[in-house]
């Protein structure tokens, strides 16, 4: 597997990374979230502006001018429709007009593209991303189930195939079984198929394992919280550091 470097940060090299998920709707609370941030231990951030009141560009682009002024680690920059459990939905000419232009502004390190797009729009949209120097995450998730293995195996080679530079998907556990299928699908993918990083966990209180028990199975990325969620089942930066440290024995 070929890692993945982001500003000093390598994705891919068996350490998962710690992102936390900014998810104020104000710019004042997005930037205090922000001062708080860069007090933890943590690798990166993912800025889901979907919670953000302002859908308008110039307010998106004037808000990252101002966390670039105080953050200077990685910055994921995730527009999350409603289909995928974001908080809005958005049209699918508007979604890629607002990542457009994001990229454009050169402002964030990777930006978040939903699997289920049109294939022709993914690929157009990862062309220009790389010329930008943005690396790009091709995302599923599912809040409802866990599907099959040979399903979510499928999905995570079309997300390669479509040139990601990383491939994740989220799916939700109904029982104890599914965090097995998610597990065996992410050590094949580590094993046997994955010729780049990616992220493959399960949510809810079931799903809480796979998050800290990455580092085992492949995934390059764990999320965890600040002060709110942004998915079921994320522990708190503090706990999955402490976590993790305990797992790898030290």
């Amino acid at each position: 597997m070929k890692a993945v470097q982001v500003r000093d940060l390598l994705l891919g090299n068996d350490i998962p990374k710690i992102c936390i998920p900014i998810v104020g709707t104000t710019k004042n609370q997005i930037l205090n979230e922000i001062e708080q941030v860069n007090k933890t231990d943590h690798d990166l951030i993912e800025l889901r502006i979907d919670y953000f009141e302002y859908y308008h560009i110039n307010s998106i682009i004037e808000l990252l001018k101002e966390i670039r002024e105080i953050y200077f680690k990685p910055i994921i920059f995730t527009l999350r429709t409603k289909d995928e459990g974001g908080m809005k939905f958005i049209d699918e000419d508007a979604y890629f007009e607002i990542n457009n232009y994001v990229t454009e502004s050169e402002l964030v390190d990777l930006i978040d593209i939903e699997l289920f797009k049109p294939e022709n729009k993914i690929k157009k949209f990862i062309e220009t991303a790389h010329k930008s120097n943005i690396k790009v995450i091709l995302s599923n998730h599912d809040f409802s189930k866990t599907p099959d293995k040979e399903e979510i195996l499928s999905r995570m080679l079309r997300m390669q195939l479509l040139g990601a530079d990383i491939s994740k998907i989220a799916v939700m556990p109904t029982s104890e079984s599914d965090i097995l299928t998610l597990l065996s699908v992410s050590l094949k993918m580590k094993t046997l198929k994955a010729d780049r990083p990616f992220i493959a966990l399960s949510m809810g209180s079931l799903g809480t394992i796979t998050r800290v028990a990455s580092e085992f199975f492949g995934s390059c990325i764990t999320y965890a919280s600040l002060n709110k969620n942004s998915a079921p089942g994320q522990l708190s930066v503090e706990d999955t550091r402490e976590v993790m440290r305990i797992f790898r024995n030290k």
